[in-house]
């Protein structure tokens, strides 16, 4: 299964970040194998518009779930719309959360965890 998850830094290791669309990175992991590529959020920067940008790139990226700490609305419609299931509670690395899947631990998200432009107070842009 390929899952997409919010990361802080390039690899396995580092922390999930809580941001969904003004997080630095999103590691691609299979499931099958652990194998992961590492996608910088090119949204992250953005002055507006964030988080659906940062969804539409993980459509097309071909993701099946993502794990992330909280999803604004507009980010929640554009990938629920596009049947990719959304999943939080992580906490540690990317490696715990992918763990944490793998065993059922994490909360699959029905609705919006923050409001609008929320990752932009939780410093989005530099």
């Amino acid at each position: 299964m390929k899952i997409v998850v919010t990361s802080s830094g390039r690899d396995m290791d580092s922390p999930v970040d809580y941001r969904f669309g003004r997080c630095p990175y999103f590691l691609i992991v299979d499931t099958d194998d652990m194998s992961f590529e590492v996608i910088p959020n090119e949204a992250a920067n953005e002055f507006g518009g964030a988080g659906i940008k940062a969804a539409q790139n993980i459509i097309k990226l071909g993701a099946e779930a993502l794990i992330t700490g909280n999803i604004g609305p507009n980010a929640y419609q554009v990938l629920s719309s596009a049947g990719i299931r959304i999943f939080a509670g992580p906490e540690g690395t990317v490696r715990d959360a992918i763990e944490s899947f793998k065993n059922n631990e994490l909360h699959e998200i029905k609705a919006p965890t923050s409001p609008s432009h929320s990752g932009r107070r939780l410093g989005g842009i530099k």
